[in-house]
């Protein structure tokens, strides 16, 4: 199948380049056609975000959203910033502007995205996962193909066996999201990093619960942050807690990836953040409705690669557009979508070349925005307290025009420790009220996949876990990962062996991140598998 331009993923990037390029279509009275593939079930499925929502790209791509009954309907009403300590709470003032921001489900957004580029004429293929990029003699990208469906664990073709297609386009757009698995090899292929000389990407693992709470506690847009407990001084992290409407609270703990003690689990330390005194009166009386996690890439501007390669661009979190002390990326996101976009069109239309999307980019409200921002996040990497100094030096003094950037130090993987340089924490056992293991959450994460399928997290090397991970780093797959998709189970011999359970998969990525030794890779399952978010 052939197109003019083929979008992978159908998240705030691609589809607002997709919106934008239609746009720019019916404004010259042209027709490319535009096809998206999305290897979520539906577009939305496997979103997941805070999300307190900047509107300021959607204002430039969707002017009457308003009018259009965007899921965009409960703005900000209070900005609230603590440092937490185990017993108590201390109000900060609060470095977060966001007047005129609101409180979404960015799943809900992206459906409705959706449906705008349909009508448009967007062709959106959902359940289609894109696994290769197709190149010519050149070495040019000439778009992608999806992959083969109905293969059993054996690799034998079952009954229901589908070859994966080809999507060939003049332009290829990837907006995977965070470490994306098409965008991290287009990377290395073409050496993107070296030619936009950047630095190495650093991460966070978010993970996030809907809940529905007693109405006489529900406050609808109340925005909380939270640094300190539970994490410890040398751990970069914090909660979120936002009002939705409809009795809805998002609640959620985000951990810097490059943490030292390999005996941290993410998914247990929010379990205790729960049970904090000033947090958990909220939450008492309430129901989950809905759980999930996800990396997001904190590296900002010393950490984007060249975005353009033979044939396409990055766009949108494969790049990492992520505004650190914002907590925001989605509106940059969708303006590199945008911009993106509108190269392609000149490409198209014009003759000219992709690169004025980094042109364009470097040009843009969002170079201006990540650029002041740069010093936040490795400013952390000297401690909490000295975090919190610098920031606060870089938000009221020079307003993020500092004469020096900071650098990030080791790649979130080196800079997991050996065990024995630590003393292993013990979690309280959950008490299925405000805290909850790992299955049941993962339950509530609506997660499918086939289960005879090819494994799609591979290991490079399969003596890795038992030869170095577990004696050295005392199996921290174990912890890293919120979705127990690896676990040490004895074998015959009472030897313990790594397991996968691939069908808890949640497509965080955080494996692929934070093996020490870089052994895990992921690959896309069959289509349409993977979580299965709803208002997240």
């Amino acid at each position: 199948m052939e197109y003019d331009v083929v979008i992978v993923g159908a998240g705030p990037a691609g589809l607002s380049a997709a919106i934008r390029l239609k746009q720019l279509c019916r404004e010259k009275d042209v027709d490319f056609s535009v096809c998206v593939v999305e290897k979520g079930a539906e577009v939305g499925a496997h979103i997941l975000s805070g999300n307190v929502f900047e509107p300021r790209a959607l204002n430039e791509l969707l002017p009457r959203w308003q009018q259009e009954e965007a899921p965009i309907d409960v703005p900000v009403t209070s900005d609230k910033f603590w440092f937490l300590t185990k017993d108590r709470a201390f109000p900060l003032p609060s470095p977060f502007d966001n007047k005129g921001n609101y409180v979404i489900s960015l799943s809900q957004l992206v459906r409705w995205m959706g449906m705008k580029a349909e009508e448009l004429g967007i062709e959106i293929y959902p359940g289609f996962a894109a696994s290769e990029m197709l190149h010519d003699a050149d070495n040019k990208v000439i778009g992608i193909a999806t992959n083969d469906m109905g293969i059993a664990k054996d690799g034998s073709k079952k009954d229901n066996f589908q070859r994966g297609v080809e999507l060939k386009g003049h332009i290829t757009l990837l907006a995977e999201g965070c470490r994306g698995s098409l965008s991290e090899k287009i990377i290395k292929k073409y050496k993107l990093r070296e030619k936009g000389h950047a630095q190495h990407q650093t991460y966070a693992l978010g993970i996030k619960e809907v809940w529905e709470i007693d109405g006489d506690k529900h406050k609808p847009g109340e925005v909380l942050h939270t640094l300190g407990w539970p994490l410890d001084h040398k751990t970069y992290g914090g909660s979120f807690l936002y009002h939705m409407k409809d009795r809805q609270i998002l609640i959620g703990l985000v951990v810097g990836l490059n943490y030292q003690n390999p005996f941290l689990s993410a998914y247990e330390e929010f379990q205790k953040l729960k049970h904090h005194p000033a947090i958990k009166p909220l939450l008492e009386g309430g129901t989950v409705l809905q759980y999930g996690a996800r990396t997001l890439n904190e590296g900002g501007i010393q950490s984007i690669p060249y975005p353009v390669f033979p044939g396409g661009a990055i766009i949108g979190c494969s790049a990492g557009f992520l505004n650190v002390p914002k907590i925001k990326g989605t509106h940059t996101a969708m303006k590199s979508g945008m911009l993106a976009a509108e190269a392609t069109f000149g490409v198209l239309n014009d003759n000219s070349n992709m690169e004025a999307y980094w042109d364009a980019l470097r040009n843009s409200w969002v170079w201006e925005e990540l650029h002041n921002a740069r010093n936040y996040r490795p400013a952390f990497e000297y401690g909490l307290f000295p975090g919190l100094a610098i920031s606060a030096f870089e938000h009221y003094v020079t307003k993020g025009r500092s004469p020096f950037t900071l650098k990030h130090r080791k790649p979130d993987h080196e800079a997991t420790n050996v065990a024995r340089l630590h003393s292993p924490i013990q979690y309280p056992k959950p008490d299925g009220v405000l805290s909850f293991d790992i299955l049941t959450s993962v339950h509530r994460s609506n997660t499918n996949h086939e289960h005879d399928q090819p494994a799609h997290l591979r290991l490079k090397d399969p003596k890795i876990p038992e030869l170095i991970n577990l004696p050295d780093y005392a199996g921290p797959e174990s912890r890293y990962c919120p979705a127990r998709v690896y676990e040490y189970i004895a074998d015959e011999r009472g030897e313990p062996k790594l397991h996968i359970n691939a069908q808890n998969c949640l497509h965080c990525k955080a494996c692929d991140i934070k093996d020490p030794k870089q052994n895990i890779e992921w690959t896309v399952p069959e289509g349409g598998g993977g979580p299965g978010y709803s208002v997240m």
